[in-house]
């Protein structure tokens, strides 16, 4: 028995990245230019990729090795346009890859904001076989095309602004760009395009015009939120994106219940996951992916990339964490640096300036100043005194520490690596260790004090 319901067509994206980006200035292609450390183009692929879309078609042209090896190895198909001729020669070059009856939604390499929420719901109306197109109300349209209306409300046309009457650059709802629609109808409404315009090009918009002649549906879908739709062309726009883009993530975070001192003061580079009560203070800067549970506080002008930081811990200010995972009821900082691999227990304390690699800080142990912890293991309740290190580099290998429980290091200590301080064991200040330091013993490495009764000071010469 066959299931009476049609299937949905598919959804291919096709994202056009062929442009030069001249207003750039910069030898990289527009496409590539990071935002928020990730280049336009991936963020454009990852609202795609949410709609659960078929592999998506990159028209690149511009600079297109580079692109080209950019997407090397990822789920997209590559289609190229060897002339910039405008959108609608750009969308040409990528239909032959896609089956007729699937829906064409078309995006844009320098539109990275725009939400998979916005695109399902066009996609959606374009469903049946009508022409969705996305519009935007805008205050100040320059340099867009506008959306021409019958006196009935109905769409029958978009102007560029070039080719535009003085009236018709009043109007304020402007095109995206954005659009989707069945291959088959694309494919000939692109076929018979043409350039009689002021910039030479053929228009993808026209096409709007010919769905309009030929009766077919067409369904505008307003973007309630402009900044889904900023696009980028230059330096100025970019800047104005990132903080855009920062801004929609601060809003996110708000709304999850996350206090932020001041939202225009925080960088979000990448993907932030926050329990309830997080604190987060001004200039903290977030890269990769962190994890901020419930109750924890960020200070000041500290940069998290790629940790998790568990419920109830406090990084102070200044502080510098990467690839690192700190436990509940931590401490970490001002000014510490925990590098990857470094692992804090819960209760554990690592103070202002420390630096922990490649190590696990056990239960409720302390390393709270002017130290560095590298490639060992710490128990639980250790003490680190101010000034120790692990000497855990020989010049050409790595090799390891192991403190076992409630152990006491000495100020100024150098353990030198592979070595074992025992359970209990306490280390005089000043020692430099390499041998076993017994458990629960007190080991001592250092020379005997010596006073020189006489000893007279140099004196600088009198010329």
């Amino acid at each position: 028995m066959t299931d009476s319901r049609s299937e949905r067509p598919s959804i291919v994206p096709v994202i056009l990245a062929a442009g030069q980006g001249k207003r750039m200035r910069s030898s990289v292609p527009k496409v590539l230019q990071p935002l928020a450390e990730a280049p336009l183009l991936d963020h454009v692929l990852k609202a795609a990729e949410a709609l659960g879309a078929a592999e998506p078609v990159v028209v690149i042209g511009h600079g297109g090795e580079r692109v080209e090896a950019h997407l090397d190895g990822r789920a997209v198909r590559i289609a190229h346009q060897a002339q910039q001729l405008g959108t609608g020669h750009a969308v040409a070059q990528a239909l032959p890859q896609i089956e007729d009856d699937a829906i064409v939604l078309v995006l844009y390499g320098d539109v990275p904001l725009i939400g998979s929420q916005t695109l399902r719901e066009l996609a959606a109306q374009a469903s049946d076989g009508a022409l969705a197109w996305l519009t935007v109300h805008v205050d100040d349209p320059t340099g867009l095309g506008r959306i021409l209306r019958d006196d009935g409300g109905s769409v029958v046309g978009i102007v560029e602004e070039r080719d535009a009457t003085p009236a018709q650059r009043g109007l304020r709802e402007v095109n995206t760009g954005i659009l989707a629609m069945r291959c088959a109808m694309l494919k000939r409404w692109v076929a018979a395009l043409d350039c009689d315009n002021a910039q030479g090009e053929y228009y993808l918009t026209d096409c709007l015009a010919m769905a309009v002649a030929e009766n077919v549906p067409v369904r505008v879908h307003r973007c309630e939120d402009p900044r889904e739709v900023l696009g980028i062309n230059d330096r100025r726009q970019l800047a104005e994106a990132e903080r855009t883009l920062n801004r929609m993530r601060a809003d996110g975070l708000l709304a999850q219940g996350v206090t932020l001192r001041d939202p225009a003061r925080l960088d979000i580079r990448g993907n932030v996951e926050a329990g309830r009560d997080v604190e987060i203070d001004v200039g903290v800067v977030f890269k990769g992916r962190v994890t901020l549970g419930e109750g924890c506080y960020v200070g000041p002008y500290s940069v998290l990339s790629d940790c998790a930081v568990a419920a109830g811990a406090r990084v102070e200010a200044h502080s510098v964490v990467e690839g690192a995972e700190i436990g509940e009821g931590c401490t970490v900082g001002p000014f510490a640096r925990l590098r990857p691999g470094a692992r804090l227990s819960e209760g554990a304390r690592v103070g202002n300036f420390v630096e922990v690699k490649n190590a696990s800080v056990g239960l409720g142990s302390k390393v709270n100043h002017l130290s560095y912890i590298g490639d060992a293991t710490l128990g639980a309740g250790v003490n680190i005194g101010a000034g120790t290190i692990t000497c855990n580099y020989d010049g050409a290998n790595k090799h390891h520490t192991l403190i076992g429980d409630r152990a006491f290091i000495g100020s100024n200590t150098a353990l030198v690596a592979p070595v074992e301080v025992g359970e209990d064991a306490t280390v005089g200040a000043g020692s430099v260790l390499t041998r076993a330091a017994p458990p629960g013993e007190l080991t001592l490495a250092r020379a005997r004090q010596t006073t020189i009764q006489g000893w007279q000071r140099p004196v600088k010469r009198k010329e």
